[in-house]
Formats: structure tokens, sequence, C-alpha cells
């Protein structure tokens, strides 16, 4: 009896035109960790913002990031955020009014997600992976505002890598304490409590709701160092 694969497909029933289409797609995400990189590397001292795509104009929580990147742009804090509508559009849109630059990390979705008109440097990405590298390679400080499963995904992140030593420690700051606080109780009581966490990994970021408070908080943590060494050093994530 004949057992090899039919034509056209391997011994383990993958088709050999998927196969093809998967290893050139290889390429496609290169080109965008190469272009990221070499884009990215320009922008800094910067601070990546990240929220809800559904939070929009005349939520307190819009208004609150806006204020905080026009603070943090004026600064001389790069803004990044991840280019669309909602708490996205506030970020850059404070940063575009300001003297630094307004950063945009498009994402290509079917349904979702045009870019906002707030980006001095606009990049789009197919890839989630690349993208994130992206927020968090060369970022001096991670500013997480309410948003959703995007934006725990990003917070659990880059929470990860500096628990792993990934990523260099850098300040990592939640605003709105009514928003957080659930989630944090919920850290100390279940987390914490079962020991899937230790007590110190709850010092990795703190909960500040005025913007002016986070910006002396990212000075403060840097007071002494030269951030230009720091961003330039470009070593902030391992990959």
């Amino acid at each position: 009896m004949d057992h090899r694969p039919p034509l056209g497909k391997s011994k383990h029933g993958i088709s050999d035109t998927a196969l093809n289409q998967d290893t050139w797609k290889i390429f496609k995400i290169m080109a965008e960790f190469v272009d990221g990189f070499q884009r990215m590397a320009k922008v800094h001292p910067s601070v990546s913002v990240f929220g809800s795509a559904r939070l929009n104009e005349g939520n307190p929580y819009y208004q609150l990031t806006e204020d905080l990147s026009r603070k943090l742009s004026d600064s001389g804090f790069a803004v990044v955020s991840g280019g669309g509508p909602g708490i996205m559009e506030a970020a850059n849109k404070g940063a575009y009014a300001g003297k630094s630059a307004s950063v945009g990390l498009n994402i290509e979705l079917p349904h979702e997600q045009g870019g906002n008109g707030y980006q001095d440097i606009s990049m789009t990405f197919s890839y989630f992976f690349a993208r994130k590298v992206m927020f968090a390679k060369y970022a001096s400080a991670y500013v997480v505002m309410p948003g959703g499963f995007g934006t725990l995904d990003e917070f659990a992140e880059i929470l990860t890598l500096v628990q792993t030593g990934k990523s260099r420690k850098i300040p990592i700051i939640l605003m709105g304490t009514e928003f957080w606080t659930g989630l944090i109780d919920w850290f100390e009581s279940s987390l914490l409590a079962h020991g899937t966490i230790s007590a110190e990994d709850l010092n990795l970021f703190k909960i500040i709701d005025d913007p002016q408070e986070v910006v002396d908080a990212i000075f403060s943590y840097y007071e002494g160092l030269d951030m230009d060494l720091i961003a330039e050093d470009g070593n902030n994530l391992e990959i």
C-alpha cells in the first residue's frame, strides 16, 4: 500500500501552497520590523500611551489623555499611541499640539480603525506582534488609560517583560483610580493570595490621576540619568 501523501500535501496534511504562503510572510514580517526599528530608533525619549478606541471626545478620560499628552509633549517626550480613534486619538491630539512628536502605530483590522489625523509620524502594521515590539522597545515610560482587552493585553505584556527581565524597568503608570481599583484589588486578593505573583510585582506600576503628577513621576524616576543615552541604547527590550 502506498502511504505517501497525495500530491500537494506534506505528510502532515499541510498543503504545499499554504506552506509556501506562510514562508513568504516571513519577508513581510521582516520588513515591518526593519521599518519600525529604523523609524522608532529616532524617536526619543518617548512615552507609549494606551487606552480604549471606544472612549471618544466628550468622555472625561479622552480629555484627561489629551491634557496628559500635551504636558508630556511640551516636556520633551514624544507620545506614541496606537494611531486609532478614542483614547489613541486623544493621545496623538495632545502631543500634536505640543512641542514633541506625535507617533501613531496603526494596525490593519478588517472592521476597525482608520488612523486619526494627529500624527507627525505614522506607521501601519499588519501584525500585532511587530507593532507591540515597537511600543515596548523604545519607550521611556508606559501610561495605561482605561481600555478594553487590547489595553489589558499591553499592560500585562509590559508587566511580564519587566518582571522576567526581558525589558529594562521603566515607569508603568495607570491613570484612573476608579477604573483600575477593581483590577488591582483582584491582583492582591487572587494572584498574590495564590502565590502566582509576588508582593514586589505590585510595585512595578503606580496609579496616578493627575497629568502633571504623571510627568513629574517619570522625570523623578530618571533623575540623574541621561535619558538620551538610555533611548539611544535601544536595549529596552530583549528580542
